[in-house]
C-alpha cells in the first residue's frame, strides 16, 4: 500500500472508531461537517509523530474540539498508525504549511435524529469548557446594539442536572448555529438561569463572529416596536430589524399574549429567518402547549425544534452557585457557610444571588469572618419571614388548593390517588420546609405513624428528581408558600 492510501486508510478508520464512541448528534455536530483532514511526516522516521491536521470554520469549534475531542483523536490514530500521531487544529482562513496528503471527510453515521425527538443520549452532560475558551476578550466586548450583556457567558454559568440539558443544547447551537435545534425553546420558572443562557450563546457567536447581526430582547421589547411601527405605518423598518438577524434571543415569550398583531408579525418574522437558516432561540415560563392566548400555529413551530427545561437547582449545585459567585466577589465563601444557605433559599438563581450579596456585605460592614453565626445574623429577616409563614396548616391549604382537594382530605383516612398524591406532597413540603419532626408531622397529618411520612418524603423526593412536570409543580408551590 503506497503512503496515501495508508494515510487515507488511517483516517477512514480513525473516524469510523470516533464514530462508534461519540453519541450521533455530538459526532454530527462536531466531527462530520469538518473539512478533509492532512496528514504530514510519513517519510520520516518510523519512531517520529505524524501530524494530522483539521480546519475547523471558527475559534468556538476549535477550542471545544481541543478540549472535548483532541485527545482521544490522538490516541486512536496513535494506535491504528502504529507510531505517535499529533492532532493540530487551524482555523480555515490559514493555510497549512508543508507538504500534505488529503484524507477523505469522516463517514457519517447510518442516520441523524431529527431535532424534534432527539434522544437524551445525544445531549449527555459534557464538561464546561475552560474560562479561555468561552470569555469574551475584554478589548472586544459585545456591542451595545446587541443587547448582550457580555459576562453572561458559558463560563460564568454553573452547570448542574438542573440546568444540564438545556446548557448541553445551547452548545450545539453557539458550536451550529442555524443548524442544530432551530428554534430552541427553553423554559422554567423565573430566576432559573434562561436569560444567563441565551445570552451565552449570543456571546459565542459574537466571539467567533463579531460582524454576526445577533439581538436580544425582551417580549415586551418587541411588542413596543411593533406598536410604534403600527403607529407610524413602519412595518418595512420593522421587519428591516428583525428579517436580517443571524441570530434572534427573546426572552419570555408568553408575554405575546392576547396580543394578535405582535403574534402577526413575530409569525413573519419567525419564517423569515428560519427560511434564511437564522437561529432563534426563546424562552417562556411554561412549555410551548402550555401557553395561553397564542396561535396555535406559532406554539406549533415554537415546539418544532427542541423544547427543554431549567428546573430548580439541587441543593449541591445551588452551593456551588454561592461558592463560585462568591470567588467571582473576591471573597470566598467557606463550604459549610454554603450548605447553610443554600438549605435555607431554594427557590431560584436570583433569592441566592440576593441571600449571598446580604451576607458579603454584612461581614464587610461588621468586619467579620464569614461563618454560618454570621450568615444566620445576616439573613434572619428571611429566615424568621420563612419560619412565620411556612406551617404545616399552611402548607396543607396551598397544596389542597393547588390539587382542587379540601384542606380536610389532607388528615382524612381516603386512599384514592387523586387525594393520597397531594397528601404525599405535601408531607414531603413539611419535611423540606419546617423544621418539624417526623412525628409531628404524622400527628398533623390525622395521627398517621413517623413512618408513612417518611415513605412520602422518599418517595417524593425520588420522584423529583426524575419527573420534570413534578419539579416543576414543586418549584411553584415552594415559591408560593415563601410569599
Amino acid at each position: 500500500m503506497d503512503p496515501a492510501e495508508w494515510a487515507t486508510d488511517l483516517w477512514r478508520r480513525g473516524c469510523e472508531r470516533l464514530a462508534t464512541e461519540l453519541p450521533e448528534q455530538q459526532f454530527n455536530t462536531w466531527i462530520r461537517p469538518l473539512p478533509p483532514a492532512t496528514l504530514e511526516g510519513m517519510g520520516a522516521d518510523a519512531a517520529s509523530a505524524l501530524v494530522a491536521t483539521l480546519k475547523v470554520p471558527n475559534h468556538f469549534k476549535r477550542d471545544w474540539i481541543r478540549r472535548q475531542y483532541a485527545a482521544r483523536i490522538e490516541a486512536i490514530l496513535t494506535e491504528l498508525a502504529g507510531r505517535p500521531t499529533r492532532l493540530e487544529l487551524s482555523l480555515t482562513s490559514r493555510e497549512p504549511s508543508g507538504a500534505a496528503i488529503t484524507l477523505p471527510p469522516a463517514p457519517a453515521p447510518a442516520s441523524s435524529p431529527s431535532a424534534e425527538s432527539a434522544p437524551s443520549a445525544a445531549l449527555r452532560p459534557m464538561p464546561a469548557p475552560a474560562a479561555s475558551t468561552i470569555m469574551l476578550p475584554s478589548q472586544a466586548p459585545a456591542s451595545a446594539k446587541h443587547r448582550i450583556n457580555p459576562q453572561l457567558t458559558f463560563d460564568t454559568l454553573v452547570p448542574g442536572r438542573a440546568n444540564q440539558m438545556a446548557r448541553t443544547a445551547a452548545l450545539h447551537v453557539a458550536g451550529a448555529p442555524g443548524i442544530t435545534y432551530n428554534p430552541l425553546f427553553i423554559y422554567g420558572g423565573v430566576g432559573l438561569g434562561k436569560t444567563h443562557l441565551i445570552h451565552a450563546v449570543g456571546n459565542a457567536l459574537l466571539k467567533d463572529r463579531p460582524d454576526a447581526r445577533v439581538l436580544y430582547l425582551h417580549a415586551e421589547q418587541f411588542i413596543s416596536d411593533v406598536v410604534k411601527n403600527y403607529q407610524r405605518k413602519t412595518f418595512d423598518e420593522l421587519k428591516a430589524k428583525y428579517h436580517s438577524l443571524d441570530l434572534l434571543l427573546i426572552d419570555d415569550v408568553q408575554f405575546f399574549a392576547g396580543k394578535d398583531r405582535t403574534q402577526e408579525e413575530f409569525f413573519n418574522a419567525f419564517e423569515a429567518l428560519l427560511a434564511k437558516k437564522a437561529h432563534i432561540i426563546m424562552t417562556s415560563d411554561t412549555y410551548p402547549k402550555g401557553l395561553v392566548d397564542i396561535d396555535e400555529r406559532l406554539t406549533s413551530r415554537f415546539d418544532a425544534g427542541l423544547t427543554v427545561a431549567i428546573e430548580p437547582p439541587e441543593l449541591e449545585m445551588r452551593v456551588a452557585i454561592l461558592i463560585k459567585k462568591a470567588e467571582a466577589e473576591g471573597t470566598p465563601m467557606p463550604e459549610d457557610v454554603a450548605f447553610f444557605v443554600a438549605k435555607n433559599v431554594r427557590a431560584n438563581v436570583r433569592e441566592l444571588e440576593g441571600a449571598l450579596r446580604k451576607v458579603l456585605a454584612y461581614a464587610k460592614f461588621s468586619h467579620k469572618e464569614i461563618s454560618i453565626a454570621l450568615a444566620r445574623e445576616a439573613l434572619k429577616d428571611l429566615l424568621s419571614i420563612q419560619n412565620r409563614q411556612i406551617g404545616v396548616e399552611n402548607i396543607q391549604k396551598t397544596v389542597a388548593d393547588f390539587y382542587k382537594i379540601k384542606v380536610a382530605d389532607m388528615y382524612s383516612k381516603k386512599r384514592p390517588a387523586s387525594i393520597a398524591r397531594p397528601r404525599q406532597i405535601a408531607m414531603y413540603l413539611a419535611k423540606e420546609l419546617t423544621q418539624k419532626s417526623l412525628p409531628e408531622i404524622g400527628e398533623l397529618f390525622g395521627g398517621r405513624d413517623h413512618t408513612t411520612v417518611l415513605h412520602a418524603v422518599r418517595k417524593i423526593g425520588g420522584e423529583r428528581q426524575k419527573n420534570t412536570e413534578l419539579n416543576q409543580q414543586l418549584h411553584v408551590l415552594e415559591q408560593t408558600l415563601k410569599g
